[in-house]
């Protein structure tokens, strides 16, 4: 899965846009103040995580852009 099929499948499974930040696919405007991301470091790795109060709290690193999408819907969808 890539970012946009994780966004499609997302919205298939019901998860409201507010929870979570797709870098270069979904990003909610305005930004809300508590959510999940996917987004790539200056390394190239992918990195899923938290963003509360304000920060950005990295939960796991990733070689692969597919890992990165399938533990965040992980992390969204029971």
């Amino acid at each position: 899965m890539e970012r946009r099929e994780l966004r499609a499948a997302l919205s298939s499974a019901g998860v409201a846009g507010g929870y979570y930040r797709i870098e270069g696919v979904h990003e909610p405007a305005p930004t809300p103040t508590d959510f999940l991301f996917l987004r790539q470091a200056s390394d190239g790795v992918w990195e899923t995580g938290a963003f509360e109060r304000g920060r950005y709290e990295v939960i796991a690193r990733h070689q692969q852009e597919s890992a990165a999408c399938a533990h965040l819907f992980s992390l969204l969808v029971p």
